[in-house]
């Protein structure tokens, strides 16, 4: 039988979530030297978020303007960096996440809410479900290892496994602390001793967002409940306010559309931030842990017994979302969980 960590304390009201246990941490605060020098700001930035775009303007290029021989040795080229093994431990990777880290948090800036920093103990792992997916949940920056808010020294951020055959964004994403989203990675990381962060929705929920409320695609999402609960690692609700609004964006629409975003694990999506470029606009991100949910091992959970912790999640994620709302700037945002 699962049972929930806490109980619901009577000083929390709407608005107001400050506890015994709350911590914050600011990034303009936590890395207050970085806001000084915007070019390296900007390079942080590009190297983090820019693979993606730069990657289409050197197939645009090489379609446009080199020869066949030339555009068949670039493509050659990007295929070599799209395999070839990527060192997690580099120090000059881990040296780089550090840096885009720190320049990441204090550019927007990023502010990271933990309701009860007492619940986590650096030798535990823990299972963080992180909503929304937005355009890109660049939030989940503010709970890297390299940002060294959470008192958690192994913690892994599960990503689509699309990113990791995309070149140049592999290594960045890699020394960043991401790894590729499927089953037997995630089970292997809890075994090892990692905290894990996934976003739930992962490609579909990118489909469905639409402007004006936030979305969290949850209702056919079970599998990472049922690896917490078979592992006995507690679950974690996270919500980010203000990521969807970091960039601009378009997307197609249409069954046809979202099987292809399935089949290739990404979705097709034009987003663009200052001038155009995938520099994201400069909006102020607030990331809010919960509380740990405390899940006894089950090795065979039923469908009933993952149903009822799937509801405990869910309600507890609803729950922090409309407490921390009003305190982060959105009183009157909307989320729907579908």
């Amino acid at each position: 039988m699962q049972r929930a960590a806490t109980t619901e304390d009577p000083r929390r009201r709407s608005g107001d979530a400050a506890t015994e246990g709350e911590k914050m941490f600011k990034g303009s605060e936590e890395f207050a030297d970085t806001s000084s020098n915007y070019l390296k700001t900007v390079l942080a930035l590009a190297l983090w978020l820019g693979a993606i775009h730069f990657n289409a303007a050197l197939m645009l290029f090489a379609v446009l303007f080199l020869s066949l021989h030339q555009a068949l040795l670039l493509f050659g080229l990007l295929f070599v960096l799209m395999v070839i093994p990527v060192d997690e431990k580099s120090k000059f990777g881990r040296k780089l996440s550090r840096y885009i880290c720190k320049h990441v948090c204090g550019y927007f800036p990023v502010t990271l809410h933990v309701e009860d920093i007492k619940a986590f103990h650096p030798n535990r792992a823990y299972v963080f479900g992180y909503e929304p997916h937005s355009v890109l949940p660049i939030g989940v920056v503010a709970l890297a290892d390299s940002t060294g808010f959470m008192p958690l020294p192994k913690i892994k951020v599960l990503a689509s496994s699309a990113v990791f055959y995309t070149p140049f964004l592999r290594h960045i994403w890699t020394w960043l602390g991401l790894t590729p989203a499927t089953k037997k990675r995630f089970t292997s990381l809890l075994d090892a001793g990692y905290s894990c962060i996934l976003v739930p929705g992962g490609v579909q929920e990118t489909f469905l967002m639409e402007h004006g409320y936030e979305i969290a695609f949850l209702k056919a999402r079970r599998g990472f409940i049922r690896i917490a609960m078979e592992k006995g690692k507690p679950l974690v609700p996270v919500f980010c306010f203000g990521q969807s609004n970091v960039y601009k964006w378009w997307k197609p629409g249409g069954k046809l559309i979202l099987n292809f975003a399935r089949a290739i694990k990404f979705t097709p999506i034009y987003f663009w931030g200052i001038f155009g470029s995938p520099l994201p606009f400069k909006r102020p991100m607030h990331v809010v842990v919960g509380r740990p949910i405390e899940l006894e091992k089950n090795p065979e959970p039923t469908p009933e017994e993952v149903a009822k912790i799937h509801s405990q999640f869910v309600e507890a994620l609803q729950d922090l979302f409309e407490r921390h709302k009003a305190r982060a700037g959105y009183p009157n945002l909307e989320l729907r969980i579908v």
